[in-house]
C-alpha cells in the first residue's frame, strides 16, 4: 500500500472522498509536511549554533534547503502527471516562485522580531523562542504553502495529464 493510500485509509468518511478527489493536494501536503520537518530541523540547528544572532539568515537557509527537496518531490510525485513546460523552464519557475515564497515565509518572523519587537531584552528568552517558532514555523509556513500551491499549479505545472502516468504511489 502506498503512502497516499495509507494516509487516505485513516481519514474518516466523508472527508476521505474529498481527499481522494484532491489526491494531488494530499500529496502536496505530505511533501510540505516532510519539507517542514527539514526546514524546522535546519532552522533550529542553525539558530541555536552558528547563526544564533541572525534568525532571518537561519530561516532563509533552512527554506532554501527544504525548497531543493521540495522541487524533487513535487515534480516526481505530487505533480508527476502535470507539466507543460520544458524542464529547465519549469525548474527556473519553481525556484523563482519559491524565492517569492521565502519572502512570504519570512515576513511573519520579521514582523514578530522587528515590528512587534518580540526579542530579548524586551521579552524573555522563552517568549522570544516561542514567538520565533510560531511566526516562522507555523504562520510563515502555512502562508508560504498556500501561496506555493496556487503558484505551482498556475505557473510551474500548468497543464494536467501531460506527462507519462506511472503507477499510483
Amino acid at each position: 500500500m502506498s503512502v497516499v493510500e495509507s494516509t487516505l485509509a485513516v481519514i474518516p468518511q466523508p472527508y476521505r472522498d474529498v481527499a481522494i478527489k484532491h489526491r494531488e493536494l494530499v500529496k502536496f501536503a505530505l511533501v510540505g509536511g516532510s519539507t517542514w520537518v527539514i526546514d524546522t530541523a535546519v532552522f533550529l540547528l542553525l539558530k541555536t549554533t552558528v547563526l544564533a544572532p541572525k534568525p532571518l539568515t537561519a530561516k532563509i537557509i533552512a527554506v532554501l534547503v527544504a525548497t531543493i527537496v521540495s522541487y524533487v518531490l513535487n515534480r516526481e510525485w505530487s505533480f508527476r502527471t502535470r507539466g507543460g513546460r520544458e524542464r529547465h523552464h519549469e525548474a527556473a519557475l519553481f525556484f523563482l516562485i519559491s524565492g517569492i515564497g521565502v519572502a512570504v515565509y519570512t515576513a511573519p518572523l520579521a514582523i514578530s522580531r522587528y515590528v512587534l519587537d518580540l526579542k530579548v531584552p524586551g521579552v524573555s528568552l522563552v517568549t522570544q523562542e516561542i514567538a520565533d517558532f510560531v511566526s516562522g514555523q507555523i504562520i510563515g509556513v502555512l502562508a508560504g504553502m498556500a501561496f506555493r500551491w496556487w503558484a505551482f499549479r498556475r505557473f510551474v505545472f500548468p497543464d494536467a495529464d501531460v506527462r507519462r502516468k506511472v503507477p499510483a504511489g
